[in-house]
C-alpha cells in the first residue's frame, strides 16, 4: 500500500491526472496513471478505452458500449440479455434495443429503422382473464391472431385494462367477449379500428359476446369507428345490452355478410331500453357545492318508482360518457348520491353535491330506479358540465430569492398548485429583520468564540461539465486501497476551536428555545402549547437592561403587486436580512391565499463598513501611560458590527493588535490604550462586521509624556523600606528558631510524633510499584486520537502480547499531560489498578501499565464504537419528526448487557455513582460495556451540574436520596439504570428536557418521574418505573433485573456473562454495617472523607438483634459506601475510570468473581 505522505495534489498544468510523483499523465487519462504520457497507463479514461488505450471517441468499425469502451461489431452481435434479442447498432452504439421511434429493420435484425408515426409492437395471440395477463398486452398495437377475453372477477379493472390494452389497433384474427361479468363496456379497447378476421370463431364470427352479465354498452361511436373485414356478429345471454347498441356496431362496422336471426338471442331482457329523458330544472354553485333540481318523473306504474341516483365525477373536457372507467362490481371513478323521492307529489327532486373542488368542472346526469326493470322504460337526464365557483388560492410554492446588490433581491415563485380560479395579481410583501441579539452579547474578540459568518442568497450556479469517468480492470488491481491522510496541525486546532464553539452554541440553544417552568407545576405536561408562537412576541427593553444592546423593534412592511411569477425588490438596506411573503390572490372572491416565505439577505455594499470621519485622541488624566481613542460608527454597517480592530506603534517598532468589542466600544464609544510607554504614538481603526473587514482609518498620531517625578514616593519609600526589612528579618529568625527546635525533638527517641500534611509529599503507601501489568513501553504504538480525557489524551493504538494468544492487539492509550505533576501521574496510575481487579465481559479490560518512563501509559481495552450515548444519536434518522427505535430483542440485549455489568461490580462491593449512556461503551460486535476512557467530562460536560460552586454531579440521572442526603448505594445505581433505560427508548435524548439543573434537582427530590417515550415497549416502561422507586428498598437489584429478561438474551451471553458464571453467589456483607444504620448517620458538612465499613457484630453479642426487615433491607440494597459529606461538598467521580485532581479511587477488597 503507498504512504498516505507520499500522496501529494497534482499540480496545475496537470489538468486531469497525475503519477503518484506529481507529473502529468496523457490528456485521456483521468484521475491516476502509473506513466506520465502514456495513454496506456491510465487507471480511468476520460471518454472511452479501446484495447487498453484512452480514446476521445470510438474507432471506425468500433461502437460505443455501456458509455465506456469500444467493441466491434462481432463482439456487439455476441452479446444478449436473457431472454431477448440480440443488441442493435444504433448511430455509433451497440445497445440492448432501438431507442424511442425506431424498430428493428425487417431485414437485418441488428440494424434499426425509423418508425412511419408511431412504431407498432405485434403481439401473438392472447387469452385475457385478469390485469396481470393483461401487462403481457402493454404498448401492443397488433395481435398477430385472437383476443380472447374471458375476466370473471376484479373490481376497478376497467383503468388498468385501457393502460394495458388501449393501444391495441388491429386484430388479424377474431375478438371474442365471454363470461366477463366485472365489465359494463369496451371502451377500454379505446384503440382498436380494425378486426381481419382472418381466423373466424367457429369459422363464422369476427366478433363474439357470450354471457356478459353486465355488459351494457359497446363504445360511444359517436368518437369510435370499427371495420370488421371479414365474418359475422354474435350477442347471446348479455342482459343488460340492448338491440339498439348491437344494431349501432352492425351499422358502423360496414359488415357485408348478412347476419342470421340466431346471432342475437337473449339480450337485454333486464335492460331498460326505452329511456325517458329527464330534464335538469334549476342549479347553483359555489366554490364547494353544486345545487340541482329536475323534472318530477313518474312512470305508468307509479309504485315500482323508488328514487333516483345522481352521478358525477370531475371532467376536465367535455367528451365524458356514461360508461367511461365503469365495470360490473362498481367504480371509483363515479361518485353517487342516492335521492329520494320528494314528499309532494309536485315538488322537483333536488340534491346538493358538497365537498366539491372549487373552479372545477364536473360531469352529472340522473337516472331513474324503479323496482322491476324487465321491460319497463328507464328514466335518465342527458349529461351537463357545471363548473364550481372560484375561491381562495392555495399558497405559491418553491419560493427563493437571489441578492444582485446591496440594495436589490430577485423573488422567484411557481404557481400554487391549487388556484381555485383564475389567479388576478400575486401580492408580495416583505419586512426587514433584526440581528440575532445574541450578537450584541458575545465577545467576538474572545479566541473561544469563532466569528459567525453569514453569506448573501446567492443564484444558483451552473453545473459542470458531466465527464464519464471509467475504471480499468487491470488497473484498478494495481491501484490498491486508499487511506486518509494524517491531519495537519492546522487541521487540528481549527477542530479544536470548532468543539469549543459547539459547546458555546449548545448552550445557545437551551438558553433560547427551552421556557423555564412555572414554579407550581409538578408534573411533566406539555407547557404552554395553547399560548401561541413565541417567535410572535416582541418585547421593547430598555436602556438599561443589557448594556450595549438595542432594544427590540418591529420594522414595518413594505408590498408591491406583480401578474408574472418574479419580482424584484429595490431600495433595501446592504447586507440584511428580510422576510418576504408571497400571496396568490383572486379579485373575484376578493381574497388571498396563505404566504410562502422566504428568508435571504442582499448582498455586502463596499465601503459600507468604513469608519466616517477621523479617529480623535484623548488623554486619559486619570491614569498615566494611557489615551482614550474616539471615532464614529459606520452609518449604514453590512448588518451589524462585531468588533474594531485597532492596530498601534511606538515609532518605527513594529505595529501592535488591539480588538474591541460593540460591547466595551458602546461603553466608552471608542476604546482606552493604556500601560503605554511615553513616546510618538500612531493609530488607525477598522471595523469587523457580518461581512468582513472594512478600510483602515487614517493614521492618527499622538504623544505619550514620560511620567510626572512626585517628591511623596521618595518618602514613602524611606518609610515602608525600614518596615519590609525588619519584618524579613524577623521572619528567618522564627524560621531558624522552629528548625532547631525540630531537630531537637527528632534526636528523642521515645519523644512523641506530629503528623504533618504537605501537598509536596506524599507517603510511600501512596506510591505506585509496577507489577506484572506492566508492559514495555517498546511494545505500545499510538495511530490516532480519540478525544480528551481527565488526566490527557486518549489514542487509538496496537500492543504487542498483551492479550494471551494474539500477536497483536488493538487498544486505546490513555496518557498524562506532559505539564502534570508527580501526584497526578500516581493517582492517575493508581486510579488504573482499581481496573486491575476487575475481569467481567461486560466491563471494560485493563491490558496494561507502562509506569516507566514518560510519558506514563494506561493500556485499556478498545471498543471502537465509542460510547452508548453517540452510538445511540448515530442511529436517529436526519431531517425527520420521528425516530425508529431499534428492535425490542436488541435493546433488551443492551439493557441485559449493562445490568450483568452493574450486577458484577455490586458483587466486588463498589458503587459506581455515574451510570449514564455516556459512560457505557460499545464494543464492534455491538456489545455494550460498562466505563469509558475518561473522556467524558470534555465531551458531555453540559450533563453535568456545579452545585454550590463545588465538583460536578450528574443531577439528571441521580436517584432522590442521593441529591438530598449524598447517599449513593448499589440502589441508587439501580435508579440511574433506569434514566440509562429512558435514553435507550429515545435514542439518547436529554433527560428532563426542557428543565434546568436546578429544577430537576427539586423535581426528583418531590417525586416527579420521566414520561413514557414515543413507541416505547410497556415492557422496556415497566422496568423503568420499577428502577424509578422513590423508596431505593422497592427497587429491584440487577441480578433481579436479569433474572425477569434473561428468556429474551441472545445465546452468547449465557456463555460470557457474570450472572451464568460461577463466580455468581450472594455477596459477602460480613464486615460491612448494616445499611440502615448507615443510612441513620447524620452528615457532617465539614468532612469530606469516605466513612469506613465497620464488622457488624454477631448475633450473640449484638446488643440490638437484627429484625428480619433490617436484614431484608440490607440484603436489598446490597452494600453501600455513604458519604459524610453533604452533597454541596461532595468529591464526585471517584470511581472507575479518570477521577479528576486530589481524588481517591474507593478501595476494593480482593476479588475472583465473574
Amino acid at each position: 500500500m503507498k504512504s498516505c505522505q507520499a500522496f501529494q495534489v497534482c499540480p496545475e498544468q496537470c489538468r486531469h491526472a497525475c503519477t503518484d510523483q506529481g507529473e502529468c499523465c496523457h490528456n485521456q487519462c483521468l484521475g491516476r496513471c502509473r506513466e506520465p504520457h502514456s495513454d496506456r497507463a491510465c487507471s480511468a479514461c476520460l471518454h472511452y478505452q479501446h484495447e487498453g488505450r484512452c480514446v476521445p471517441r470510438c474507432p471506425p468499425h468500433t461502437y460505443m458500449f455501456e458509455g465506456w469502451r469500444c467493441i466491434t461489431l462481432d463482439m456487439c452481435a455476441q452479446v444478449h440479455l436473457q431472454g431477448e434479442s440480440h443488441f442493435v447498432i444504433h448511430d455509433g452504439e451497440c445497445m440492448s434495443d432501438c431507442p424511442n421511434g425506431f424498430t428493428r429493420n425487417d431485414s437485418n435484425r441488428m440494424l434499426c429503422s425509423a418508425c412511419n408515426g408511431p412504431c407498432d409492437k405485434l403481439c401473438p395471440s392472447a387469452v385475457i382473464d385478469s390485469v396481470d395477463a393483461a401487462q403481457s398486452l402493454k404498448d401492443c398495437t397488433i395481435i398477430d391472431g385472437n383476443l380472447d377475453i374471458n375476466i370473471r372477477h376484479g373490481n376497478n379493472i376497467a383503468s388498468e385494462l385501457e393502460s394495458f390494452m388501449g393501444l391495441i389497433q388491429t386484430v388479424m384474427g377474431y375478438v371474442r367477449i365471454r363470461h366477463s361479468h366485472t365489465l359494463d363496456s369496451l371502451s377500454f379497447l379505446k384503440g382498436l379500428r380494425y378486426i381481419s378476421g382472418h381466423e373466424l370463431l367457429d369459422n363464422m364470427y369476427a366478433f363474439s359476446a357470450i354471457n356478459n352479465l353486465n355488459l351494457q354498452t359497446l363504445w360511444n361511436w359517436t368518437h369510435h369507428n370499427l371495420t370488421i373485414q371479414s365474418g359475422r356478429l354474435f350477442f347471446r345471454m348479455n342482459p343488460k345490452l340492448c338491440m339498439s347498441e348491437i344494431h349501432t356496431m352492425v351499422e358502423r362496422t360496414g359488415i357485408l355478410v348478412k347476419q342470421e336471426e340466431g346471432d342475437f338471442h337473449n339480450n337485454g331482457q333486464r335492460a331498460s331500453c326505452e329511456s325517458h329523458i329527464l330534464t335538469f330544472k334549476s342549479n347553483h354553485t359555489t366554490s364547494s357545492t353544486i345545487g340541482l333540481s329536475w323534472e318530477h318523473y313518474r312512470p305508468l306504474n307509479h309504485s315500482d318508482h323508488v328514487s333516483f341516483v345522481v352521478y358525477y365525477k370531475e371532467a376536465p373536457f367535455q367528451n365524458i360518457t356514461e360508461f367511461d372507467n365503469l365495470d360490473g362490481c362498481g367504480s371509483d371513478s363515479w361518485k353517487m348520491v342516492d335521492v329520494d323521492l320528494p314528499g309532494d307529489q309536485s315538488a322537483e327532486p333536488r340534491v346538493t353535491l358538497q365537498q366539491l373542488k372549487p373552479w372545477t368542472q364536473y360531469a352529472i346526469f340522473v337516472k331513474g330506479i324503479t323496482l322491476q326493470v324487465d321491460r319497463l322504460p328507464e328514466a335518465k337526464s342527458h349529461m351537463v358540465y357545471i363548473r364550481t365557483r372560484p375561491s381562495v388560492p392555495s399558497m405559491p410554492k418553491n419560493t427563493r430569492a437571489f441578492a444582485n446588490s446591496s440594495t436589490k433581491l430577485m423573488v422567484k415563485w411557481s404557481p400554487p398548485a391549487h388556484p381555485n380560479g383564475n389567479l388576478s395579481y400575486y401580492l408580495l410583501r416583505w419586512q426587514q429583520q433584526p440581528e440575532d441579539r445574541e450578537l450584541y452579547l458575545h465577545n467576538f474578540c474572545s479566541k473561544e468564540l469563532k466569528v459567525p459568518i453569514r453569506v448573501p442568497a446567492n443564484g444558483l450556479n451552473e453545473l459542470e461539465e458531466n465527464t464519464k469517468p471509467t475504471t480499468s480492470d487491470a488497473a484498478e488491481g494495481e491501484k490498491g486501497p486508499c487511506c486518509g491522510c494524517p491531519k495537519t496541525q492546522e487541521e487540528k486546532d481549527r477542530e479544536k476551536a470548532n468543539r469549543v464553539f459547539l459547546k458555546v452554541f449548545e448552550n445557545f440553544l437551551h438558553n433560547a428555545i427551552f421556557l423555564q417552568r412555572p414554579p407550581d407545576r409538578r408534573r411533566r405536561d406539555l407547557f404552554g402549547a395553547d399560548n401561541g408562537t413565541q417567535a410572535n412576541m416582541s418585547v421593547v427593553v430598555g436602556d438599561n437592561s443589557t448594556m450595549g444592546m438595542p432594544p427590540v423593534r418591529e420594522f414595518p412592511f413594505s408590498e408591491d403587486r406583480t401578474r408574472a411569477e418574479q419580482l424584484d425588490i429595490f431600495q433595501l438596506r446592504p447586507f440584511t436580512v428580510y422576510r418576504i411573503d408571497v400571496h396568490a390572490c383572486n379579485e373575484e372572491v376578493g381574497r388571498c391565499s396563505a404566504s410562502d416565505f422566504v428568508f435571504a439577505r442582499t448582498k455586502p455594499a463596499a465601503k459600507a463598513d468604513d469608519i466616517p470621519g477621523r479617529v480623535e485622541v484623548q488623554m486619559d488624566d486619570k491614569a498615566e501611560g494611557s489615551v482614550l481613542l474616539h471615532w464614529p460608527e459606520p452609518v449604514m454597517p453590512n448588518g451589524v458590527v462585531l468588533m474594531y480592530e485597532i492596530k498601534y506603534k511606538l515609532g518605527s517598532e513594529a505595529e501592535k493588535p488591539e480588538c474591541v468589542s460593540q460591547k466595551h466600544y458602546r461603553l466608552h464609544w471608542g476604546a482606552r490604550l493604556s500601560q503605554l510607554g511615553p513616546g510618538n504614538y500612531s493609530a488607525r481603526v477598522r471595523a469587523r462586521s457580518l461581512a468582513g473587514n472594512g478600510s483602515w482609518t487614517e493614521k492618527v498620531t499622538f504623544y505619550v509624556p514620560p511620567p510626572k517625578r512626585d517628591n511623596t514616593e521618595k518618602l514613602y519609600l524611606v518609610i515602608i523600606l525600614p518596615i519590609i526589612v525588619t519584618l524579613i528579618i524577623a521572619a528567618i529568625i522564627t524560621g531558624l528558631f522552629y528548625m532547631s527546635k525540630k531537630r531537637s525533638s527528632d534526636r528523642l527517641g521515645n519523644g512523641v510524633l506530629y503528623a504533618s500534611v504537605n501537598p509536596e509529599y506524599f507517603s510511600a503507601a501512596e506510591m505506585y510499584m509496577p507489577d506484572e501489568w506492566e508492559v514495555a513501553r517498546e511494545k505500545i504504538s499510538m495511530h490516532r486520537e480519540l478525544g480528551q480525557g481527565s488526566f490527557g489524551m486518549v489514542y487509538e493504538g496496537t500492543a504487542k502480547g498483551v492479550v494471551k494468544d494474539e500477536p497483536e492487539t488493538r487498544v486505546a492509550i490513555k496518557t498524562v499531560n506532559e505539564v502534570a505533576s508527580m501526584r497526578e501521574r500516581i493517582e492517575f496510575l493508581n486510579e488504573a489498578s482499581v481496573m486491575k481487579e476487575f475481569n467481567c465481559h461486560h466491563v471494560v479490560r485493563l491490558l496494561g501499565v507502562v509506569s516507566q518512563g514518560q510519558p506514563t501509559l494506561v493500556i485499556m481495552e478498545l471498543m471502537t464504537r465509542g460510547d452508548l450515548k453517540s452510538h445511540l444519536r448515530s442511529l436517529r434518522k436526519p431531517n425527520s419528526t420521528t425516530q425508529v427505535l431499534p428492535p425490542m430483542k436488541k435493546m433488551i440485549q443492551m439493557t441485559g448487557e449493562i445490568a450483568d455489568g452493574m450486577a458484577y461490580l455490586n458483587a466486588n462491593k463498589f458503587v459506581h455513582r455515574d451510570l449514564a449512556a455516556r459512560n457505557c461503551m460499545v464494543a464492534e460486535d455491538f456489545t455494550v460495556k460498562i466505563g469509558d476512557f475518561g473522556m467524558t467530562r470534555d465531551i458531555y460536560e453540559t450533563d453535568y451540574y456545579r452545585k454550590g460552586g463545588k465538583g460536578l454531579l450528574p443531577v439528571r440521572w441521580m436517584s432522590p436520596e442521593s441529591l438530598k442526603d449524598g447517599v449513593f448505594t448499589t440502589m441508587s445505581d439501580v435508579w440511574s439504570f433506569g434514566v440509562v433505560l429512558w435514553e435507550i427508548s429515545t435514542l439518547a435524548e436529554q433527560p428532563y428536557q426542557g428543565m434546568s439543573n436546578e429544577q430537576v434537582l427539586r423535581f426528583v427530590m418531590e417525586g416527579g418521574l420521566l414520561d413514557k417515550p414515543d413507541n416505547c415497549p410497556d415492557m422496556l416502561f415497566e422496568l423503568m418505573r420499577m428502577c424509578w422507586q422513590y423508596n431505593p428498598k422497592m427497587r429491584p437489584s440487577f441480578l433481579e433485573i436479569i433474572s425477569s429478561i434473561r428468556g429474551e438474551m441472545e445465546a452468547p451471553f449465557s456463555d460470557v456473562s457474570f450472572f451464568y458464571s460461577d463466580d455468581n453467589k450472594p455477596a459477602d456483607t460480613e464486615g460491612l454495617e448494616p445499611v440502615e444504620a448507615l443510612e441513620n448517620i447524620p452528615l457532617d458538612p465539614a468532612s469530606t472523607s469516605l466513612r469506613q465499613p465497620t464488622p457488624s457484630p454477631s448475633p450473640q453479642h449484638s446488643p440490638t438483634p437484627s429484625t428480619p426487615d433490617t436484614l431484608s433491607r440490607a440484603s436489598a440494597n446490597g452494600p453501600a459506601l455513604v458519604l459524610q459529606a453533604h452533597i454541596d461538598s461532595l468529591q464526585p467521580y471517584a470511581h472507575m475510570n479518570g477521577g479528576r485532581k486530589n481524588e481517591r479511587a474507593l478501595p476494593l477488597p480482593q476479588s475472583s468473581a465473574c
